[in-house]
């Protein structure tokens, strides 16, 4: 893929540069500002923006506001958003509209090579990876306040694991459990939270977008 790199840390940002070199991808640019974001993916039009939260001029949320930018003036363009913290607000709002070729991964998650260049590659062929850390802590908050209370405790872990853009076959591997069971517990999901099929919306993603918005 032909990335560009959003990231105000030098370190962290050669850091990702040489990581998804070294993995076959081409990083056609990278900047330290959510400005210079902004142009260069104007420029490049690359498969995948990776972007940090935090970045000047204000180091509050320039990142995330240029990754919702892009989103509508290139819908697709890939955008995987790194965090140091879980912000739940971000996440959500990141979440809120078509959720194809989004992720929001914890910046501790790169240490882990495989797996953080697993999220690279879903965010970037349409996929949808949210960090488990951002899915617990959002399925904390929601469990406070609406309707997952329907849910049961298994139909809880399959809920979170698609919200990390897990797959059926992915889901029955991490739960030990047949590719059925998990049809059916999703199924049981779209029942709770009252998703009935139609011609146009993909309730997976309305599922998840339901106890994000709390």
């Amino acid at each position: 893929m032909r990335i560009v790199i959003a990231e105000d840390s030098v370190l962290l940002r050669a850091g990702l540069t040489g990581l998804l070199a070294d993995a076959g991808h081409e990083v056609v640019a990278t900047v330290d500002n959510a400005d210079d974001l902004l142009t260069v993916v104007e420029r490049h039009r690359p498969d995948l923006a990776v972007v940090d939260v935090r970045m000047p001029p204000t180091f509050t949320d320039d990142g995330l506001r240029a990754a919702l930018q892009i989103r509508e003036r290139w819908p697709q363009i890939g955008i995987l958003v790194l965090s140091q913290y879980v912000e739940q607000t971000y996440a959500s709002e990141l979440l809120a509209s078509d959720t194809s070729g989004v992720g929001y991964l914890l910046k501790d998650r790169i240490a882990d090579v495989a797996e953080f260049l697993d999220g690279v590659r879903r965010v970037g062929e349409g996929g949808t990876v949210l960090d488990p850390e951002v899915v617990a802590q959002l399925l904390a908050r929601t469990r406070r306040r609406d309707p997952l209370d329907r849910l049961s405790p298994r139909e809880r872990e399959v809920l979170g694991l698609m919200a990390e853009g897990r797959t059926n076959a992915a889901i029955a591997r991490d739960l030990v459990v047949s590719d059925g069971a998990v049809e059916k517990h999703i199924s049981n999901i779209f029942t709770k939270l009252d998703l009935p099929p139609t011609e146009h919306d993909h309730r997976r993603v309305l599922a998840v977008l339901r106890w994000l918005d709390g």
